[in-house]
């Protein structure tokens, strides 16, 4: 999946002693998978797993780089209550904060690594609905990059809820849309954005927190929003996936309700969407369809005869369930399907 174009000046030579693709067979159907951010840890990933038990397993993988194998380290491996929905490693790039790696499922919660490597204990549980033993389970949350002190989730139970995680407190729970929130991303310190099964895609300020904007709603009454990407390099953008639909829309949020464009290549619903961390035009598109897609969007201005064609393309072995692209490593991308984890140099 190498672009010819190489933006790393590093020797030729180099380039080509390395793999374009290295793959990880996890012992069960993986779901939740994201990098870690820290420059000191390179090539690792957290991965879940899809059970329909009470008891799921998380892993944390690594590759070496010496031999090409993604191992994993049983020290770092531990048991979840039901299947993460998400998992995020602390978005510390330098090193600065505590090896935190969060989870959704039930609840929020926030695993510590130890030091020395030698195990992984949970050190906060979020319960957002204090009068009750019960849950909205959550569908999603997103770290706050600009400020690390803050999360936010996504609940079937219509909320959004931003937790201060060094407090261990709500910071702001407010009722997001009329139905199930799928789907949460930051846009700022104090800016998030929400798709639901409302259909629509709103965007919340926190310093007005009884107004929220409504960028875009599907145009099928009653079609839900799955997933939600914002694109931290040019925060005008965002992308939002539809149940069951293999487009993908794009928004400028100057100019609620007309998508800028729509990206119809896949041939079958699309699941997954990851901006580029480096780049403000690219984004990569992976779905049921096992093709994960980049885009090249500098050219979106302009209407296209027929639609916009990908840059790249990568068929995996089946459906792609999940895809998120390297904060620390942008010329890495990692997919997600069935049992395997693959991460492919792009």
């Amino acid at each position: 999946m190498a672009a010819s174009s190489d933006p790393n000046p590093e020797g030729s030579n180099e380039q080509q002693k390395r793999s374009e693709i290295y793959t990880y067979e996890a012992p069960w159907h993986i779901y939740a998978m994201n990098w870690s951010v820290r420059r000191d840890k390179k090539y690792r990933l957290a991965i879940a797993s899809l059970l329909e038990q009470y008891t799921n397993h998380l892993e944390i993988v690594q590759l070496d780089d010496s031999n090409g194998e993604i191992r994993s380290d049983p020290n770092l491996s531990f048991d979840h209550p039901y299947p993460p929905t998400k998992t995020i490693f602390i978005p510390d790039k330098e090193c600065q904060k505590p090896d935190l790696l969060a989870t959704s499922s039930d609840f929020l919660r926030i695993w510590r690594i130890s030091d020395d490597h030698s195990r992984v204990d949970l050190k906060s549980l979020f319960n957002g609905n204090k009068n009750s033993e019960f849950c909205g389970p959550l569908t999603s949350f997103d770290w706050n990059e600009a400020e690390p002190k803050r999360i936010g989730t996504s609940s079937i139970d219509t909320t959004c809820t931003i937790w201060d995680i060094e407090r261990e407190t709500v910071d702001t729970q407010l009722i997001a849309h009329d139905k199930e929130v799928y789907d949460i991303a930051w846009g700022g310190v104090g800016v998030f954005a929400s798709v639901s099964a409302d259909g629509s895609v709103r965007v919340f300020d926190l310093h007005d927190k009884e107004h929220s904007t409504i960028i875009y709603e599907s145009s099928e009454p009653d079609t839900p929003l799955v997933r939600l990407g914002w694109n931290k390099q040019d925060p005008r953008y965002m992308a939002t996936i539809i149940m069951d639909s293999a487009k993908v829309v794009v928004l400028d949020i100057r100019f609620p309700t007309l998508p800028v464009v729509e990206l119809q290549r896949h041939q079958a619903s699309a699941n997954a969407i990851a901006w580029a961390p480096h780049s403000s035009c690219h984004i990569c598109t992976a779905g049921d369809d096992s093709q994960a897609l980049i885009w090249d969007l500098s050219s979106m201005s302009q209407p296209m005869e027929g639609g916009l064609d990908p840059i790249l393309a990568y068929t995996a072995g089946a459906e792609i369930e999940q895809l998120q692209w390297s904060i620390s490593q942008p010329d890495w991308v990692a997919i997600a399907f069935s049992t395997k984890l693959q991460i492919l140099r792009v």
